[in-house]
């Protein structure tokens, strides 16, 4: 019926997934710190353009899709380009990488797959479940990767916070649904007894 699917939305809407780690001891859980960190990097305008950097991480205003989520993650106290490049070493041929980089290692999409696919919690693809789609969370598409939103549009389905290309004019989209979804992935425990809700489930 569709009175109960929208309060079924709105329910889920309210719904927030609170991480039990703080990796960094900043007083706020890892998920949401990371989509605080993400929010905050976007805000910034980084211009799309990809370049090499001698210290891995962009520091001139320029990023691709893969800084996104590296500076989400690097301000919860989670370094992408040291963790990446000791995984790569201990499991090179996973990767199938002749000669590693640590300075751009971790800013390839295909080698972030790997990682967290080997690394963090694997979630649903369908975006169908929306309950399941908590802002934070980290979402891979065929040569592209962003950040799930907590904005969400009117069927419950949340936005994408990322950087795909020099034309984009905005870092948050409500584009989930025309992406292939290859993989959605979320740093830290996924139990439902570990999401607050500002209103009882009935639905």
């Amino acid at each position: 019926h569709p009175r109960v699917r929208r309060q079924r939305q709105m329910c889920i809407r309210d719904r927030t997934y609170i991480s039990q780690v703080d990796k960094d001891g900043d007083g706020i859980d890892d998920q949401t710190d990371i989509l605080n960190n993400v929010k905050n990097y976007i805000s910034t305008n980084p211009k799309y353009k990809s370049k090499y950097y001698a210290n891995g991480y962009p520091d001139d205003g320029y990023g691709v899709c893969t800084d996104v989520v590296a500076f989400g993650l690097k301000d919860a106290g989670y370094d992408l380009m040291q963790l990446v490049n000791e995984d790569i070493k201990n499991n090179q041929q996973e990767y199938n990488i002749e000669n590693i980089d640590k300075n751009i290692d971790f800013r390839r999409v295909n080698n972030l797959k790997i990682y967290f696919a080997r690394n963090t919690v694997s979630l649903t693809t369908d975006i169908s479940k929306i309950e399941e789609w908590q802002g934070g969370d980290i979402v891979i598409f065929n040569k592209h990767i962003g950040i799930v939103s907590d904005k969400r549009n009117f069927k419950g389905i949340p936005f994408l916070l990322h950087n795909a290309n020099p034309y984009q004019i905005r870092y948050e989209e409500d584009v989930l649904e025309k992406y292939t979804i290859i993989s959605h992935y979320r740093v830290g425990s996924v139990s439902y007894t570990h999401l607050r809700a500002h209103e009882t489930d009935q639905y």
